[in-house]
Formats: structure tokens, sequence, C-alpha cells
């Protein structure tokens, strides 16, 4: 029995614990949340030892909506909205805000599904050739803005819905500036944990992305917003170096907007990834038994493979 007790408390038994309590605060965080099967898998649990970090030394308030008013910075996005709408409607004009049939935007691959698009100003790299050429303006107007590590032109079809999901870090807060919206309804809105926003043209929002959150565009008109991620203030300057650590290294998340312009690394495997869970989708329909048993039994035999084999040593011994 000591033995046993003693495998139990060696550091990587300690760290399997820290992850596990991380994820559950993730899960627990806010009144919405996703089911515990899908927490203990998706991205936002694999980053949530970092994000419960990010919380812990947060220089803003730690809610669903923020203050725009805390980031007088962005103030000149709001106070240039019409020139950043003016671009915004000539780029979906000549249908250049577009979804990716590519499969090589893993970041936003289900919202495709839904209808989505966007057209990248930058995301966590320079800004696209593509943006500098086709909405300057815009592009410049980012570009004074050292925080904004990431921005698009982003549309939400009539009749759309997005559904529940979390962003994976919380490194980052996301802002969103209204473009071209439905005006005269609130069928046109966003919920954060809960709480709802409704877009309106020339009006903008700033929000903690890995609550919970969802969207719908119940109405017959299209939304385009300008969507960026906002570095979150944090105490500390090693800390903010290690999150801007984190942030260079999301470039391998990159997409394109044409062919021409490069794709991350992470990107480019994206297609192989897409056929294994077209596979997974096919095993679950024909079986969905058979398919969690499997899924299930995989995890188990890594989780052994790490963690188990120490107390098969302990017994053998």
């Amino acid at each position: 029995m000591g033995e046993i007790l003693r495998e139990a408390v060696t550091p990587k038994f300690i760290i399997l614990y820290l992850y596990v309590a991380a994820v559950l605060f993730v899960h627990f965080r806010g009144s919405a949340r996703l089911k515990f099967g899908r927490q203990l898998l998706d991205h936002s649990g694999f980053f949530a030892p970092y994000n419960c970090l990010m919380y812990m030394f947060s220089k803003v308030k730690l809610k669903p909506f923020g203050k725009v008013s805390d980031f007088p910075e962005l103030s000149p996005l709001r106070e240039n909205w019409k020139t950043i709408r003016d671009e915004a409607q000539a780029l979906y004009a000549e249908g250049h805000i577009q979804g990716s049939d590519r499969h090589n935007d893993m970041i936003f691959l289900a919202f495709y599904k839904r209808g989505w698009k966007r057209f990248y100003l930058k995301w966590y790299d320079d800004f696209m050739p593509s943006a500098k050429r086709l909405c300057p303006k815009t592009v410049e107007l980012v570009r004074s803005i050292p925080n904004v590590k990431a921005a698009a032109y982003t549309l939400l079809p009539a009749g759309a819905m997005l559904g529940k999901h979390r962003d994976p870090c919380a490194g980052a807060l996301r802002y969103h500036l209204g473009l071209i919206t439905p005006q005269n309804t609130d069928a046109c809105k966003i919920w954060v944990d809960g709480e709802e926003h409704v877009w309106r043209d020339g009006e903008d929002v700033i929000f903690d992305e890995t609550y919970v959150h969802w969207a719908l565009n119940d109405t017959d008109q299209p939304r385009i917003i300008l969507f960026c991620d906002v570095t979150r203030p944090l105490h500390f300057r090693v800390l903010r170096g290690v999150n801007h650590v984190l942030s260079k290294l999301l470039r391998v998340t990159k997409s394109q907007n044409v062919e021409s312009e490069k794709v991350g690394v992470l990107n480019r495997v994206t297609s192989s990834i897409v056929r294994y869970k077209y596979f997974l989708k096919r095993l679950k329909k024909m079986n969905r038994s058979g398919y969690y048993a499997v899924k299930w039994l995989f995890i188990s035999c890594i989780v052994f493979f790490v963690f188990g084999r120490g107390f098969v040593d302990t017994f053998s011994g």
C-alpha cells in the first residue's frame, strides 16, 4: 500500500492531478458549459492549465463581456467604422469574403459547414498580402494597434447558427465591431455564457471567448463584422512575455485568402486530419456504441501507457 501511495505522488501524477483540476475549473467556469466528455477532449481542455494562469493574473475582470473603455487603443476602429465598412462592402461585392473549401483552416472548420465566411487581415503574423492590396485603409488602422494580434472580416449568413463552443486560448480577448448588420431587429446576436449581445452597425463589444458562446442570425440578411483578437492585459512582465511567445506560435494555424498566400504548418496537415475525422464520423454513424468504445479504449491506453506502468511495476515488485 505504501508503494502505491508513493507512486501516486510522483511528479507525473501530480502533473495529471493539476491538469484534471484545471479542466474541471474551465468546465465549471460560468453558467454555460459543454458536456464533460466533450470538454475533456476539447482543445480548450488541452489549454486549460495555461488558461488558468491567464485568468489568475489577468488585469481585466473575469466576466463574459468586458468594457471596451478598458481598451482605449481600440477607439480608432470604432471612430472609423464607416471606412472599415466601405472596404468590407467592396470585398463582399467582389466575392472575397468566402469560406475555405481546401480544408486548410482548422480553427474554423466547423463554422464553414454553417455558411460562415471570412477574409483575413492578419492571423498572429504579418498582414496578408491580399489584405494590404484590397483593404489598405483597414490594414493601416489595425496596424496602428499593436495588441491586435489577429483580425478578419467575418460573415454570418441569413438563417445561420454557430453552436456552443469555447475558443482554446485565454491569452487574448475577442473584439467585434458591427459593420453590416440586420437593423430594427434583435434576431442577430451572440450569447457569451448565456448573456446576449445584438450586433449593430458602428457598435463594438469585447468578450472572453473562453467562456461557452454561440451565435444566431435569425434574419434574411447577412451579418458582417470586424473580428479581432486583442492581447489580454496581464500582471507581471514574465507572463506577458510567455503570452507573447504563445501568440507567435499560433502562426502555425494561419490560413489564406488566396491560393498564393502561405499556410501555417498545422493547417498544412489539416486535410489529413479532416479525412481522419470523416472516417470517425462514418464509424459513429454505422455503430455509435462501437465508436465510443474504441474512442475511450484508445484514450485509456494512452493514459495507462503514460501513468499506469508505475503501478504495474509496483504490484509486480
